[in-house]
């Protein structure tokens, strides 16, 4: 829907500079201006609005009960709009990295390196923005992508970080409950945490055996989830078995705070990739540092 109607800018800016200030003078001098366009700027916003904003009948500026009204709400679009400026200006300074992922990889494998990465390198600002279900990765406003994909996206720059292993997972308290979990065909008796279907890059419970070349089986129960960060909690606090992505659980096996029950696992051609625009461009230091500590990550 088209925004309408909307005050001519020079003049919302010569109005709230005038009240703000309580001088056509101070106001003229602050914008680098006469007082006379001050004036005329003024007039031109009172005209679109057909009320009166400044009571002309004082030797000082005094705004009408109209003009308070509408200096405070227009004040306030004023700084808002100032605000999301600053915010875009900010990350695209030189020592500020935007780089976009999915919720997955941003709260499993990005964000535990963080410290890492700080700990190293100094008067870097990190700004880690995650999106998920992305169509085309060359719309993503970023520096850099990291993404988990089959295949690299066309017409972008893929740099793959590392390989793909995918296992069984569970907590050590659902292996206990469990013992009788050997073997890929033992997982018929257990609960199968499911990524739902929507996440089409990742692998499935089906696609895990068939790939492995092993009789397929049917769970006992299923809970489908639609974000492999809540498979991962679901996992955690004991509710079933989970595809493991060897790079993003890592931790969680190292901590103990999941086991793999079973010793089989599918390594595949897919990677994790950095993304970036394609062709020639100019590379903040900041983005080639970071870009270089991912490219380093094992």
């Amino acid at each position: 829907m088209k925004i309408q109607p909307l005050p001519p800018f020079k003049a919302l800016i010569a109005f709230e500079a005038t009240a703000r200030l309580g001088s056509f003078t101070r106001a003229a001098a602050e914008l680098n201006v006469t007082q006379g366009a001050i004036s005329r700027q003024i007039a031109l916003l009172e005209d679109m609005l057909g009320a009166h904003l400044l009571d002309r009948t004082t030797r000082s500026v005094c705004l009408t009960p109209t003009g308070e009204q509408y200096y405070q709400s227009s004040r306030e679009a004023l700084l808002a709009l100032a605000e999301a400026t600053h915010q875009v200006k900010r990350w695209h300074g030189d020592k500020q990295v935007t780089v976009a992922t999915s919720t997955a990889l941003a709260s499993l494998w990005l964000l535990p390196r963080i410290p890492e990465f700080n700990a190293q390198y100094e008067g870097v600002d990190l700004r880690i923005v995650a999106y998920d279900h992305v169509k085309d990765f060359r719309k993503l406003e970023c520096d850099l992508a990291v993404y988990y994909c089959k295949t690299p996206p066309p017409l972008m720059k893929s740099t793959p970080i590392c390989t793909e292993a995918v296992f069984p997972i569970c907590s050590p308290d659902y292996l206990a409950r469990h013992p009788e979990l050997r073997g890929p065909q033992d997982l018929a008796g257990c609960t199968w945490l499911w990524l739902d279907e929507s996440e089409r890059d990742w692998i499935s419970w089906g696609e895990w055996f068939r790939r492995l070349g092993l009789p397929s089986v049917t769970p006992r129960n299923k809970i489908n989830l639609n974000s492999y960060s809540l498979v991962i909690q679901a996992a955690l606090s004991g509710q079933g078995v989970a595809l493991g992505w060897r790079n993003l659980v890592d931790p969680y096996l190292k901590a103990g705070t999941l086991v793999r029950p079973i010793a089989d696992v599918l390594e595949t051609d897919a990677q994790f990739f950095v993304l970036e625009q394609p062709g020639p461009h100019e590379r903040r230091n900041s983005v080639t540092t970071f870009r270089n500590w991912l490219l380093s990550l094992e």
